[in-house]
């Protein structure tokens, strides 16, 4: 990054603290309004001065040296390009791009992946849209995929074959929090060849960077953390330069671009996403360990306990264990509903990550229309709770899961 000194000398200056990237990290100091803040440029379409300047433009984009401008909001925005530049220098990534959602950055690089014969690998615990989209959709498209436990390296390995081009997995997972050891997965594609892609939407960059473990590509839904005041939704993926050229190209011919006043969003929310996350770590601890303790609570997940299965490698990779507490209560469903109906901080939603704590009981909300033996197979029961703890005070989120527990038989 450049700074100005009082000479008007460009002076450099390596950022490593995580906060002053969420701040200042691939800012353009100097822009045409001379705005501290980055400009929402909301146009759809760009003009030329004249044929001469087009043919120029034309000239330069067919040889790569376009310089970031473009003819059409398709192909780019200042505004959206501000937050990819920032988001590539909080992952330690040559670049980034934004897409309108989450799933919208996931099924681009799927596409942008992976051809008709192709083969991929993806852990069990993923995003039920992503484990959707790869088992159900893809196979339309002759894509076979093959579904792996978490941490389980042989099978990882077994289930390897000739045509796989891609593994991708999700760090910590959803709902119960599993860590995969990067560097291990790391090293197993490298040596066969095969591309891997994280979706690292619960860890943020504050608390684990997959790239610098040797992954190649990794996504966030910048719904969640990345913009952290849950009225946005938008998706970001960072990596080479390379991939995310690749990635630019399916974009553009598939649309699912960010606005740019979505993007504005998104920049002014990361500016704290260090001190957001910080404190959603410390309430995120707090509260594994009141429940862990609580006798009304049968079992915690939460990576920062002894008691997780991934403890020791979230130890080594995370700097932070995130906000995310995954729980079962010693009820029924009926009971533990009267449980989270008790709560008077957390708002009954789906999603994470934001300023305010939500919580959610899976059997009623992403997996309502399984029948209870479909949801016990794949782990959700019905007393199983997600609390998405936000940025309140840890008293109080403490008191109020007391109270509430209190209310049970």
């Amino acid at each position: 990054m450049e700074l100005q000194t009082e000479t008007g000398c460009a002076t450099s200056l390596e950022i490593r603290g995580p906060s002053t990237r969420a701040v200042h990290g691939g800012a353009e100091r100097h822009n045409p309004y001379h705005a501290v803040v980055p400009p929402i440029v909301q146009t759809a379409t760009y003009a030329f001065r004249d044929t001469v300047d087009l043919i120029a433009f034309q000239e330069a984009r067919q040889w790569g040296a376009a310089g970031g401008r473009v003819d059409y909001g398709r192909y780019g925005n200042p505004t959206v390009a501000a937050l990819e530049a920032r988001v590539a220098a909080l992952e330690g990534a040559e670049a980034a791009a934004a897409f309108s959602s989450g799933m919208a950055a996931v099924t681009a690089i799927l596409f942008a992946s992976l051809r008709s014969g192709a083969h991929l690998i993806v852990t069990e615990d993923a995003y039920r849209r992503t484990r959707q989209f790869v088992l159900q959709f893809l196979r339309r498209f002759g894509v076979e995929a093959t579904v792996v436990p978490i941490g389980d390296f042989e099978a990882l390995e077994a289930a390897i074959r000739p045509n796989t081009r891609l593994i991708f997995t999700e760090t910590p997972t959803n709902p119960y929090l599993r860590v995969m050891d990067l560097e291990r997965l790391a090293e197993i594609a490298r040596r066969r060849r095969i591309r891997t892609v994280v979706d690292a939407t619960f860890a943020t960059p504050i608390n684990l960077r997959p790239l610098d473990y040797g992954i190649d590509l990794v996504i966030h839904s910048a719904t969640k953390y990345l913009s952290g005041h849950n009225d946005v939704m938008a998706g970001v993926v960072a990596g080479s330069a390379d991939l995310i050229a690749g990635l630019r190209e399916m974009q553009a011919m598939i649309g699912g671009i960010l606005d740019p006043h979505a993007a504005y969003l998104v920049l002014r929310g990361l500016k704290t996403l260090a001190l957001r996350v910080h404190r959603q770590n410390e309430n995120g601890m707090r509260v594994a360990e009141f429940l862990s303790a609580h006798p009304r609570i049968r079992r915690v997940w939460y990576p920062g306990l002894p008691s997780h299965p991934d403890h020791a490698v979230a130890c080594r990779l995370m700097r932070g264990f995130g906000g995310v507490v995954t729980f079962e209560v010693a009820a029924d469903r009926e009971g533990t509903s009267r449980f989270i109906d008790a709560l008077r901080i957390p708002y009954i939603a789906p999603s994470l990550g934001g300023v305010e704590s939500l919580i959610e009981q899976p059997a009623l909300m992403s997996y309502y229309e399984m029948d209870p033996e479909e949801r016990s197979a794949i782990g959700i029961t019905d007393n199983l709770v997600r609390l998405s703890l936000g940025i309140e005070d840890p008293d109080d989120l403490l008191a109020d899961l007391e109270q509430a527990l209190a209310r049970l038989p």
